[in-house]
């Protein structure tokens, strides 16, 4: 394997890696992921619960929280975007399970550094965001595409992040930081 060097120090940015065999992109987006989780586990510590970040080694889990008595948790998976370019945060299929009440999205907002825009947070309810992205798909599948062709399926799945949407998009605005959701859960 041949020598790296990277273009720019700043790791939020898109990043051109040489290497001996080929040029790609540097891994900016697990930069953005991971920092993401680290800064909603800040956040939920910062409310008085224990957060720990899984760091790939749990399935359907980034952050393990519970309540300081250690007798309440749930499991939290989180979902990065730049609030400063993304008009959607990319979910995947596997938000069409609901996995049960104990289980919260979290789209995490992460601005570049030098941005200057706000963190932002959407903290939604798996129930909620099953229902949502099950529909929205639907909605899309059964819609005509472009010049009426019919729209193949594939394992996309994304929520629109307000102020944007689109004919197949539901509002998540009403789940901006609402960490109360998850604090109500692990409350004694």
């Amino acid at each position: 394997m041949g020598i790296r060097q990277a273009i720019s120090l700043d790791p939020f940015k898109q990043q051109k890696v040489k290497d001996s065999q080929q040029t790609t992109p540097l891994r900016d987006k697990t930069f953005r992921g991971n920092a993401s989780q680290f800064f909603v586990a800040g956040e939920l510590c910062r409310r008085g619960l224990y957060a720990v970040v899984t760091l790939g080694n749990a399935a359907n889990t980034d952050i393990l929280c519970s309540n300081i008595e250690g007798t309440k948790f749930v499991h939290i998976q989180v979902k990065t975007y730049l609030p400063e370019k993304s008009s959607t945060c990319s979910v995947g299929k596997k938000a069409e399970k609901s996995y049960g009440e104990n289980f919260f999205w979290v789209l995490g907002g992460i601005p570049s550094p030098l941005s200057g825009c706000p963190f932002e947070y959407y903290i939604v309810p798996a129930e909620v965001m099953a229902e949502n992205i099950t529909s929205s798909h639907q909605r899309w599948l059964h819609t005509p595409g472009k010049d009426g062709k019919t729209h193949n399926d594939s394992t996309i799945r994304t929520v629109h992040i307000p102020p944007h949407s689109n004919q197949y998009s539901w509002d998540v605005s009403p789940y901006l930081n609402r960490w109360d959701l998850i604090e109500a859960k692990l409350a004694d």
